[in-house]
């Protein structure tokens, strides 16, 4: 047997392969224990580093880029989050020195030891209910959170725009659900860190609502999405190439039509007839005037496109196993086991 460090942010004792991700509710551990579970058949256990110290390590794997000193070859790189988010994603001088990086930034394809790969899911195909069966509107599902700095592509922004749109126009039309929504938005200077302060302690002295429209937290998504008509899908940012999330998928699983804005090649991979792009219109109230217009019939059209794509080749482009056996058959070939 041979052992392998895999290397994930403040995941120690194997966290990484645990059923249940603790540290991201919407993120499930799947991939990660499927990527495990694979290895383990070809005589390479995986572990957190806590895990095999004092063993020989065959090598090294990294989720997203972190600050490691004196990390010996072999070592790769997976480099799945926004590079907005993680920089090192995208620092080519930080790069240039694995193996080999797994990336969906085609823009980083110029490297040698770069390899394309999106982001993983488990594609699959359900029953659905019908537009009929759907009884909420609208919703978001998305965790309260906020860029520091200013980004002209910043998506966080525009789903408090969707947010509070609906709360004074269309409240009846919409459902706001995921983590921190009882709290207000984060703040970064100093004018924002003293209102928010103000509004924390509104909420606890006098019941105020930041957001009138958040209805709570969900333990999964689909409990919400299956009886939804319409989701909001949002990435963290505009325009980057292939940086296609679960957030457009979560939807598909479930039958509900997603609003999606995000990945500036979302075409070239997942049909149009798929999804409402939120590019095409000026405005959330131009949004919301649209998806007034779709009846029954037309829904069912969007649910045949998404079940039509979610069985085709192209969205197996995007599923999990595919994604593990890239990595894996990577790393078996330049260890030549």
């Amino acid at each position: 047997m041979l052992f392998a460090n895999y290397y994930q942010q403040d995941r120690v004792k194997n966290a990484s392969f645990e059923e249940i991700d603790r540290h991201h509710t919407y993120n499930p551990s799947y991939t990660n224990r499927l990527l495990r579970s694979e290895f383990l058949k070809r005589g390479i256990e995986l572990n957190n580093p806590d895990v095999n110290a004092g063993r020989p390590v065959a090598f090294h794997l990294l989720h997203d880029g972190q600050a490691i000193a004196d990390l010996p070859s072999p070592k790769y790189l997976i480099a799945t989050e926004n590079p907005y988010i993680c920089p090192r994603n995208r620092d080519e001088g930080y790069l240039q020195q694995f193996n080999a990086v797994f990336t969906w930034n085609r823009d980083l394809l110029h490297l040698p030891n770069a390899v394309h790969l999106f982001i993983p899911n488990q594609i699959r195909q359900e029953i659905v209910p019908s537009f009929e069966e759907r009884s909420i509107f609208s919703c978001i599902i998305n965790a309260n959170k906020a860029f520091p700095q200013n980004l002209a592509t910043d998506l966080y922004r525009e789903r408090i725009e969707v947010i509070r749109w609906y709360e004074k126009n269309a409240a009846r039309d919409f459902a706001l659900y995921g983590l921190g929504w009882q709290k207000p938005s984060p703040a970064f200077d100093t004018a924002g860190k003293a209102k928010r302060r103000l509004q924390r302690l509104a909420t606890q002295l006098f019941a105020y609502k930041p957001f009138p429209s958040y209805a709570g937290e969900v333990e999964e998504k689909s409990s919400v999405y299956r009886n939804t008509k319409f989701a909001y899908c949002y990435e963290n940012v505009a325009d980057l190439p292939d940086y296609i999330s679960e957030k457009i998928f979560d939807a598909f699983f479930s039958g509900c039509v997603p609003v999606y804005w995000g990945s500036n090649t979302i075409n070239e991979h997942i049909p149009p007839e798929c999804f409402i792009d939120r590019r095409q219109f000026a405005s959330t109230q131009d949004v919301h005037r649209f998806l007034k217009s779709i009846d029954a019939t037309t829904y069912a059209r969007y649910q045949k496109s998404i079940a039509d794509f979610l069985v085709s080749p192209a969205a197996m482009q995007f599923d999990t196993t595919r994604y593990t056996s890239i990595i894996i058959n990577r790393i078996l070939d330049d260890l030549d086991i």
